[in-house]
Parts: structure tokens; sequence; C-alpha cells
């Protein structure tokens, strides 16, 4: 579940009492000429009061209190405001809620995560530490476990659960694993790690580059939260702002990597996406490099780079450094990381693809450095055979290019492939004429691109509506939402949006607007 922020973290006691207070506007008491009204105060307010007011539309229970936990801007005006609940005083895992409206505050659309209102009894028969000790089991080394917390997990009419977050390793790999153990029979019912780990690309030269540091430190003052340092988390110092020898076994140059990818990809949210830093609100996190391990990772507060197979680069190339904070970026978007299984964590993996790309676009460097392209690992060469995945035709990798109903039970990154190839057709389409690869559809269909800018600003709008189960249904829906408002009066992005998803087999849904 995700923190509450300083922005409206607002109560709203939906069919019962009603305590809400307004965002701060920044106006201050006796100002003699009123402010512009703020577009997010006015998109929380709006909210708020659509939420009271159709309680049912959120499945709202009797015992349910719901919280407004951020509002988040998007392109056009756009705002989207998220909320939480909890039931009978408890945290509710997946009563999460998206509400978007336009920049006067207007409703234009709802994502909902629940399917029923909740009715479950609270009191538990299994005690905290039997579920803390079941929840340990599935971790092999463990550093620390959490005091279980008494859940209700959103599922049906709901489901009594502990969950605890057990940290340590699986076999080499650092995991950060939440456990959800029934409270009255004791098993396990749901598990979701926080480190996302994504075996990609590596580090990449770009030759001489400027980049944002402080002046003796590898930090950046002008993209707060972003730094660059070794395993102890500290950034690297030095004597100037002169930083790397170009080697690819020089940590301090895997930096330059690293900040250089993660500043264009700051600007490539900023000037395509309309985002606000990789968080939404204007800030992003630290990263790592000097991991000792053929891999790279986001662990839910920073990312931690490796090197390759043969151990002559660092994995720090433009399309690793942006599928990592690609994660991030999917974390801090409604809906979180938490749950899903392995349908949203494919999903998640996806987004961190589509965020590799479009930064490598966005750069377009040319072709000595990294051209743009729709390759993951390619210029790498992680493990010695070529690119890991192929957005343009995920099964040349032997990922699937089409959605099926074994999905949710296939390997994450392999999963990525449906999501991967729907945006490449979206940006792309099935038979480009600049260039671009042709790409096979599973339905035999013809699909005209929108490019990659357009393409993008729908994915960002669909993550933007995103709901803890986050499926590829789902999704569908909230980027035929988001195509329909983003580009309004003009229904081209709306029906390639879902003549797209149609192609990798993922239909039409029920409650899908029309273009």
């Amino acid at each position: 579940m995700r923190h509450q922020t300083a922005f409206g973290a607002t109560a709203l006691a939906v069919g019962l009492a009603v305590a809400m207070s307004a965002p701060a506007t920044g106006a201050t008491a006796g100002t003699a000429k009123a402010a512009k009204p703020d577009p997010r105060s006015l998109a929380a307010a709006s909210a708020d009061t659509f939420v009271v007011s159709q309680p049912a539309a959120f499945k709202a229970a009797p015992k349910d209190k719901i919280f407004r936990t951020n509002v988040t801007s998007g392109l056009r005006g756009l705002q989207h405001v998220e909320y939480q609940r909890t039931y009978d005083g408890l945290p509710v895992y997946g009563g999460d809620f998206v509400v978007t409206t336009n920049a006067s505050g207007g409703v234009l659309s709802t994502s909902v995560n629940q399917t029923e209102a909740l009715n479950v009894g609270t009191k538990a028969t299994v005690t905290a530490a039997q579920a803390a000790r079941v929840s340990r089991a599935k971790v092999s080394k463990v550093s620390t476990v959490s005091s279980p917390r008494l859940t209700v997990l959103a599922e049906g009419s709901g489901r009594l659960v502990y969950e605890t977050v057990v940290s340590g390793h699986q076999k080499r790999a650092e995991t950060k694993l939440h456990v959800m153990v029934d409270a009255r029979s004791g098993k396990v019912v749901k598990t979701w790690d926080e480190v996302r780990d994504a075996a990609d690309d590596q580090s990449n030269y770009h030759g001489t580059v400027d980049l944002s540091t402080a002046a003796t430190s590898m930090t950046d003052p002008s993209r707060p939260g972003h730094q660059c340092g070794g395993q102890g988390g500290s950034a690297y110092t030095g004597t100037d702002s002169a930083w790397g020898n170009g080697s690819g076994t020089n940590l301090e140059t895997a930096c330059v990597d690293v900040l250089y990818a993660v500043q264009k990809e700051w600007d490539m949210l900023k000037a395509w996406l309309g985002r606000n830093g990789t968080n939404g609100n204007g800030r992003g996190f630290p990263s790592r490099v000097g991991l000792s391990d053929v891999n790279a990772y986001w662990n839910g507060s920073y990312t931690n780079f490796g090197h390759n197979q043969a151990n002559n680069k660092q994995a720090t190339s433009v399309d690793v450094v942006g599928h990592e904070n690609g994660h991030a970026i999917f974390t801090t978007t409604p809906g979180g990381d938490s749950g899903g299984g392995n349908e949203k964590g494919g999903l998640n993996e996806s987004a961190g693809d589509i965020f590799g790309a479009l930064t490598e676009h966005y750069i377009n460097e040319p072709a000595q450095y990294d051209p743009p392209d729709y390759l993951v690992g390619e210029e790498v060469d992680l493990v010695g055979q070529g690119p890991i995945r192929n957005m343009y035709n995920p099964g040349a990798k032997s990922d699937p290019n089409c959605y099926s109903s074994s999905i949710p039970r296939t390997e994450v990154h392999k999963a990525a492939g449906p999501q991967n190839h729907w945006f490449y057709l979206l940006a792309e389409g099935s038979n480009p004429t600049n260039g671009n690869p042709t790409s096979p559809t599973c339905n035999n269909s013809k699909v005209t691109g929108i490019g990659i800018q357009k393409a993008g600003q729908i994915f960002m709008g669909g993550l933007n509506r995103k709901v803890s189960a986050w499926t590829h249904a789902r999704a569908r829906v909230a980027t035929v939402q988001a195509a329909k408002e983003l580009f309004a009066g003009s229904s081209t992005e709306c029906n390639a949006v879902k003549s797209a998803w149609s192609a990798v087999s993922v239909p039409a849904q029920s409650g899908e607007p029309a273009c």
C-alpha cells in the first residue's frame, strides 16, 4: 500500500459523516486579489464531492473510510486523484481507485479496483506470531521480518489477512517480500516482491557529456533525489565536477552513464508526458553501481546496477537505466506495484521496457552510441546472446506476442511480451514506412501507428489510472480512456489504441468507451 502524501491526505467517511479539508492553494488570508484556482485543488475538491455522492460506484461499505492520498497532474490539464480506504479501522489492500478530472475539476472517468463492497469479519483466529513464522519460511536467507499487520484483502467481499514484509535473499537475489497470510486458516494467500529484478542491458558510452551535478559530488541539484554512488549508498565525491574516465569497468564512469540516462528520462517525462519528475511530484531516487551480479534492479527505494557476464561493461546503458527508473514510475503511479501476481508483474516489466524505449527515442543518439530502437539489451549483450527482449516481435526471443489465459502464470519478464508488442504497434504500426521493422499481429490485422510520443502520452495516461489489481484488460480500458480524453475531438488515437490491443489478443472490454 502506498504511503499518504503531504498533499491532501483527506478522509472521506463515505456514506457516513464526511470530514473533508480542501488542499492549500497558496493564497493567504487577506490577499487583495484572489489567486488563480489551482487545478490540483479543484480536482481534489471535485473528486471528493463525486466520491461522496456516488458511494456505490466505488463499492463503498458502511465500515469504509476513504482517504485521498495524492493528485497527479497529467497532460492537457488532466488530474488524476488517488484514493485508498480502511475497513472497520483496518487498512485495505486492493481497495484503491482513481478519479480523473479536467483542469477545471470536471470529473471525466474513474478506475476502481474492487468488484464488490467489503463485508468481512475482522477478528483473527491465527496469531501474529504464527503469521510471522509462516511468512519467514517464504525467504531462504532472512535479514529482517516486520511485525505482521492485520489487513483486509479486497478479494470479493474481503479476506482478513496478516501482511508481513520479509527482507533478505532468495538464492543470490535481494528480496523484500510481502507475504499475506489468511488470519483464519494460516495459509499464504498472496505474495509480492518490492525488488523488481530486470536482467537487462548494460553500460553504453555517450562520448563526452555534460551532467548536472553538484560541484564535488554526484548528486543532481536540479532533479531532487537523484544521485549515484557505490553499494554503501553515498554519492561519489571528488575535487571537481569532472567525472569518470570512460572505462567500462570504472564505477565512477558507470555513474556518469546512470546520471546521463536519468537526467534525459526526467526531461522526457516533462517534455513528452507532462510528468513532474520520476515520482510525479518533483523528486527522483538514488542509484548505486558496483552490484556484484549480472543484473540490475529497483527495490522500492533505489536502483542498483551490476555488470555483464563478460565483466567488461557495467549495466548502465540508457535502456537499462530507463527500465529500472521505469519501475520507480510504475511504483509511484496510482495502484503502486504491489500485488496483482505475474500479470501485473509482466505489465511492470513492460513499463520498464517502454520507458527505456521512450528515453532512447527522446535522446535520439547517432549510430555510434545507442540509436533509438525497440530492442532491449542489444548494446550490452548481457549474457552473450544479444538483446534479451524484442518489443516489435517478442516471439523472436521466445516470449509471447499475444495475451492468453496463461499470462498470469508466466514469468514476469516473459509476460512483458504482450504489452511491449501493443506499445510498438500503437507507436509504429504493423508495417511502418519509417524504416522500423514490420510487426506480426495476433489477429492478422493491419495497425497504423500514431508515433512514439503520442503512444507514450497514452501509456502514461493509462498508468495514471492504474489500480492495484492491474491487468491487461484494465490497461486496455484505461488507455482507451486516456486517448479519448487526451485527444478530444479526434478518434484516430482512440481507434489506434483499440486496434493495437485487439492485435495482441486483448479484446474489447465491458464499459470501454466508444471512440
